[in-house]
C-alpha cells in the first residue's frame, strides 16, 4: 500500500492508501470523519424561491456570484440530481 494525498472538489485535503497491485483505494475512518466534519461546517446559503413569470427563480448571493464569475445575463447549466439540483457556471 502506498500512502497518497488528495483533495475534494471543495479543496479539503485528505490522505488515503492505494494498493499498487489492484489499484484499490482506502480512506481510514479518521480521515473520512475529518472530511465530513469540514463539509458540515461549510458556509450554507439560504435563499427564497420567487415566481418569475411562469417559472421560478432564486437569487444567487453576491459572494457566490463573485466566486464563480457570474454576472447579469450569465448562463449556467442546471442538472437535476436524486437529492437536489446542481448549478454549474
Amino acid at each position: 500500500m502506498k500512502e497518497l494525498k488528495a483533495e475534494t472538489p471543495e479543496g479539503f485535503e485528505y490522505d488515503y492508501f492505494k494498493c499498487s497491485k489492484c489499484g484499490e483505494e482506502i480512506v481510514d475512518m479518521h480521515q473520512l470523519h475529518s472530511v465530513a466534519e469540514k463539509y458540515r461546517h461549510m458556509k450554507k446559503f439560504n435563499v427564497k424561491v420567487s415566481k418569475w413569470g411562469v417559472s421560478l427563480g432564486v437569487r444567487i448571493p453576491k459572494e457566490l456570484a463573485k466566486k464563480y464569475g457570474l454576472r447579469d445575463d450569465s448562463e449556467v447549466t442546471i442538472i437535476p440530481e436524486e437529492k437536489g439540483i446542481r448549478i454549474i457556471p
